[in-house]
Formats: C-alpha cells, sequence, structure tokens
C-alpha cells in the first residue's frame, strides 16, 4: 500500500530528528531508502536526497540532486529557497562562486514577487554574504550582513542601514576611480 506524501513526511522528519545519534551514512542510508519509496523524479525526494548528502559533507554528490529538485519547478516556495540556499552554499564550498551568486541573487529576485512569500529571505541573503566573502569582496559582504541585521535591532536600525548603505556607494565609488 502507498503512502500519502504527508505520511511519508512524517517517516522522514522521524528519520532526520536522529540526525546526532547515527552515522552521517546510516542517515543517508535512511534517507536513500525513503527516497525509494517516492517516483524516481519526486522533486521532494530528489531533494532530501541532496540535503542529507550535504548534510554528510557530500557537497559533489549532494549538487545534481539539488539541481533536478529545482529544474522540477515544483518544489513547494520554502523547498525551492532551502534547494537554492542550499545548492548555493554547496557551489561555494566547491569553488563555483560565479554561480553561487548567480543562484542565490536569483532566490533573492524571487522575494519580489509578493505572492512568493519571504520565507528564508535573510538566510539567503546570509548565504549570499559568505559567497561575497569567499570572492574576496568583504565589505560588500559586511553591507549586506548589517542591512540584513538592522531591520531586527532594537535601535538605530535606519542609521545602522543607511550607514552600511553609504559605505558601499563610496567603497563602488573608489573602487570605479582605480
Amino acid at each position: 500500500m502507498s503512502q500519502s506524501l504527508p505520511e511519508w513526511e512524517q517517516r522522514l522528519a522521524a528519520l532526520w530528528q536522529q540526525i546526532n545519534a547515527i552515522a552521517p551514512e546510516q542517515l543517508v542510508a535512511g534517507v536513500d531508502a525513503l527516497a525509494a519509496e517516492r517516483p524516481e523524479a519526486d522533486p521532494v525526494a530528489l531533494f532530501e536526497r541532496a540535503c542529507v548528502r550535504d548534510t554528510a559533507g557530500l557537497e559533489a554528490e549532494a549538487e545534481p540532486l539539488y539541481r533536478a529538485a529545482l529544474a522540477s519547478a515544483s518544489l513547494d516556495p520554502y523547498r525551492q529557497a532551502r534547494a537554492s540556499i542550499q545548492l548555493g552554499s554547496s557551489l561555494r564550498l566547491l569553488g563555483q562562486l560565479d554561480e553561487s551568486e548567480r543562484l542565490i541573487s536569483a532566490q533573492l529576485q524571487r522575494y519580489a514577487d509578493p505572492a512568493y512569500g519571504t520565507a528564508l529571505y535573510d538566510e539567503t541573503r546570509a548565504i549570499l554574504t559568505l559567497t561575497y566573502l569567499a570572492q574576496g569582496r568583504a565589505v560588500e559582504a559586511a553591507c549586506l550582513a548589517l542591512t540584513t541585521l538592522a531591520p531586527h535591532l532594537s535601535r538605530y536600525n535606519r542609521s545602522v542601514a543607511g550607514n552600511a548603505a553609504e559605505i558601499l556607494k563610496n567603497a563602488a565609488l573608489a573602487s570605479s576611480w582605480s
């Protein structure tokens, strides 16, 4: 008897709860076994297989699975954001910095559509910050981090955001003179 997606996801969540109690290879095997219960091109199963490999430090194995899940264009916005963030992070770790930046920037563009929602917006900006750092773009990284943080401060929100914008503008002007 085939289980519904919500039932399958409950079993998957129970497995993920064991992350600190079992070896990474056991977690990978467990997720793969659950994924085998879904259709071969099931985007959620592909996404979960990518996640577990990422968690186990197998970024190169995770990459094609994330790509396949994203290519399906049928992940819900939350998983789609997670897949973009996690693939962007994996690409950064694999040294594919320009592609990481493009992928994360494209995810940020999705948030411009009010219907898309804002789940993981700040997290997306945090991963872009890490990519900027890896690219040697420390000023842009710091300014992006500060503008992401500013709305969460109890005071000085406008000041922090404004100063970060001014620093970024001055850095852009200085580099254009170089």
